[in-house]
C-alpha cells in the first residue's frame, strides 16, 4: 500500500477532463494539492519542468497533461502531437526521477492498442499489432510514456505506473460538435434537436459500432486505487468493462435530454472500428470496480452541460 496521507500530489494537467477530476477526488484524501497553469508552467519547457519540481518537491505525480484532439486535429498536426506528447512526459517523467517523486501515475489511452486487437483489449495485446493510422502519432507518444515510466522502473527502480483509460466522459468535456467525442457530441445534437423542435436526429453510419464508456470521476477513483494498491510494471487497463452500440447510446441520450424525435442513421457515413472493448479483468482483480451507472452519468453530464455549455 503507499499512502497519500500527508503527501504532497502534483496533478499534471489539472484543467483537462481527467486532471479536474482528480483534483476533485483528491479532495477527500488527507494530501496537499499541487497544481499549475500553462502560464504558470510550460510542461514542454525541460529546464521550466526541472525548476518547478525541485522548488515543490512533491511526494506523488499525477501525469494527466497531454495535448488532445480529434481526428482532424492529429491529421492537420501531426508533428505537433508527437512531439509536444513525448516533451510532456519526458519532462515530468525526467523531473520525478531527479526529484526523487516517491509514486507517480501515467495516463495514456486506448490508442495505444492496435487497430484490429482481439476484443476485449487485454494489456499484453500492446505492440502486437498496427496502430488505427488516424491517430497514430498521439498513440505512438501515448507508448512512449508507457515505456519510458518501465525503463526508469527497470533501471532506477523508481515506482512509476501507467493507467490506460477507455472512453471517457462527464463535467467538464469538450462539447463541440467539430472536436468532441461521440457522447458530448451526441449531448449537444440531442439538446439542440429538442431546442429547435426537430422532427428527426441524424447520427453518423448504421449505429452498430460498439463502444465502451467511463465517468470521468471512476477514473479518477480508478487512478487513485491503482496509485494506493499498484506497484508493476504493465500498465493497467482502467474501463467498464462494457460496450453499447452506437445507436441505443443514442437513444439513452435522447431520452436523458427529452428529444423525442426519430433518430435518422446515415449510412454513408463510415462506422469506424465494429468493436472497441478493453478487458477489465486485471483492474477487477486489483478489488476495484465502477460506481456511476451510464445513464445515471449521462444525466449528470447533461446538467453541467445546460449549465456551463448550453446557457454560455
Amino acid at each position: 500500500m503507499y499512502s497519500l496521507a500527508g503527501k504532497t500530489v502534483f496533478v499534471a494537467g489539472h484543467r483537462g477532463l481527467v486532471g479536474s477530476a482528480l483534483v476533485r477526488r483528491l479532495k477527500a484524501e488527507d494530501c496537499a494539492i499541487l497544481t499549475a497553469t500553462r502560464a504558470e508552467l510550460d510542461l514542454r519547457d525541460q529546464a521550466a519542468v526541472r525548476a518547478w519540481m525541485r522548488d515543490r518537491r512533491p511526494d506523488a505525480v499525477f501525469l494527466a497533461a497531454a495535448k488532445v484532439g480529434g481526428i482532424l486535429a492529429n491529421a492537420t498536426y501531426p508533428a505537433d502531437f508527437l512531439y509536444e506528447n513525448l516533451m510532456i512526459e519526458a519532462n515530468v517523467i525526467e523531473a520525478a526521477f531527479r526529484e526523487d517523486v516517491g509514486k507517480l501515475l501515467f495516463l495514456g489511452s486506448s490508442c495505444i492498442y492496435p487497430k484490429f486487437a482481439e476484443q476485449p483489449i487485454i494489456e499484453p495485446s500492446l505492440l502486437t499489432g498496427s496502430l488505427e493510422p488516424t491517430n497514430e502519432w498521439y498513440a505512438i507518444a501515448k507508448i512512449a510514456g508507457i515505456k519510458l515510466a518501465q525503463a526508469y522502473r527497470q533501471q532506477h527502480d523508481r515506482d512509476f505506473i501507467s493507467a490506460m483509460p477507455t472512453n471517457l466522459y462527464g463535467p467538464g468535456d469538450n462539447f463541440d460538435l467539430t472536436s468532441s467525442h461521440v457522447l458530448p457530441a451526441l449531448i449537444r445534437k440531442a439538446h439542440e434537436a429538442k431546442c429547435s423542435g426537430a422532427k428527426e436526429m441524424v447520427i453518423w453510419g448504421t449505429g452498430s459500432p460498439r463502444r465502451e464508456f467511463l465517468h470521468v470521476d471512476d477514473c479518477a477513483d480508478a487512478c487513485l486505487h491503482l496509485m494506493k494498491t499498484y506497484s508493476d510494471d504493465e500498465h493497467v487497463n482502467v474501463g467498464s468493462g462494457e460496450d453499447i452500440p452506437i445507436y441505443d447510446l443514442t437513444c439513452l441520450v435522447c431520452d436523458v435530454v427529452g428529444f423525442e424525435g426519430e433518430i435518422v442513421r446515415d449510412p454513408t457515413k463510415p462506422d469506424g472500428t465494429p468493436r472497441k472493448l478493453m478487458s477489465a479483468d486485471k483492474l477487477r482483480g486489483l478489488g476495484w470496480a465502477p460506481r456511476v451507472p451510464l445513464r445515471d452519468g449521462i444525466a449528470e453530464t447533461y446538467a453541467w452541460f445546460r449549465a456551463n455549455v448550453a446557457e454560455a
